[in-house]
């Protein structure tokens, strides 16, 4: 089974517009992970994804919960990292954008169906209380 790492940086949501030349989910919003190496920890792709992607290095964060469809998808909120604004990094983004819960929720197309329910349960969580690093 593939696994993936995703990261949800803070109380917003970092998405990133999948350029619409990539084979899965092409033009669609979806969040800033990927793959997980053989060899690698879910938290260690987590890292290098977050890098690659968007130059911004996750320095502390959390497991918040999983989906699986054809592939197991491993989030974790990101309290604090380093790296300034993000940039869309290499080729797999067309665009970044910081999003509200809901506004990411409205977002059409989105990569996983999933999302706006996943997206809605995340605010539970209290996100605003860590300091971020950035």
């Amino acid at each position: 089974m593939i696994r993936c790492a995703c990261a949800i940086f803070d109380r917003r949501i970092l998405l990133g517009k999948r350029a619409p030349d990539r084979t899965s989910c092409p033009n669609c919003w979806d969040v800033i992970g990927g793959h997980v190496e053989p060899g690698e920890t879910v938290e260690q792709a987590l890292i290098r994804e977050a890098e690659e992607e968007t130059g911004l290095t996750p320095l502390r964060f959390v497991p918040a919960g999983r989906l699986q469809r054809k592939a197991v998808h491993h989030f974790f909120t990101v309290f604090d990292w380093h790296g300034g604004e993000p940039k869309a990094l290499g080729n797999e983004h067309t665009e970044l954008a910081w999003f509200t819960i809901e506004e990411a929720c409205a977002l059409n197309p989105l990569a996983l169906a999933e999302y706006p329910s996943f997206f809605r349960g995340l605010q539970i969580l209290n996100l605003g209380h860590y300091r971020r690093s950035h």
